[in-house]
């Protein structure tokens, strides 16, 4: 006898719509010399179903897959159908304006060029005579200001009853 469960349909639904809707529009995102180039999976997918567009530094990939099952019977349906939407934040690095997409063998591939200031660039380092002195070199004219600097505060502060009285109306 099989035990009655009210919510194994619910969780057994529930599961199947997480799992076929993470599939639909998942991505991968690599990183050429001068672009980033992503690639959207988007299979039974025509190119005039699939809308491509940014603002500002977010990406939206919007996917309609319709299946026409009028006049036939349906013996299974597992392939999600309906309208997926994919927004991805992109970074300020990259020159939108130049972003560009084809779609090949349920593919959708967006390039998007890095902008030319973020470019990486090498630094050239120059070299010249050097301003400062190494640790431990002129020792003797270092030690001797060291002492007198330690001499002075070292210094006993003076008596305040043998200091004169113009040293007090000054204070």
């Amino acid at each position: 006898m099989l035990r009655f469960d009210p919510f194994r349909d619910l969780d057994r639904l529930s599961d199947q719509l997480s799992r076929s809707t993470r599939s639909l529009l998942s991505f991968d995102a690599v990183r050429h010399a001068d672009e980033i180039t992503m690639y959207f999976d988007v299979p039974g997918v025509e190119a005039d179903d699939l809308d491509v567009h940014v603002e500002k530094n977010e990406l939206t990939v919007k996917a309609e897959r319709r299946w026409n099952g009028a006049g036939k019977s349906i013996l299974a349906s597992e392939r999600p159908q309906g309208t997926f939407t994919r927004q991805v934040m992109l970074s300020d690095a990259l020159d939108t304006d130049r972003l560009d997409a084809s779609l090949s063998d349920g593919v959708l591939i967006v390039t998007i060029p890095v902008d030319a200031s973020s470019k990486q660039r090498r630094v050239a380092v120059k070299s010249g005579p050097s301003q400062t002195t190494a640790i431990g070199s002129d020792k003797n004219a270092q030690g001797s200001s060291t002492q007198e600097a330690s001499k002075q505060e070292t210094a006993p502060a003076a008596d305040p009853e043998s200091t004169s009285e113009s040293d007090h109306e000054s204070a």
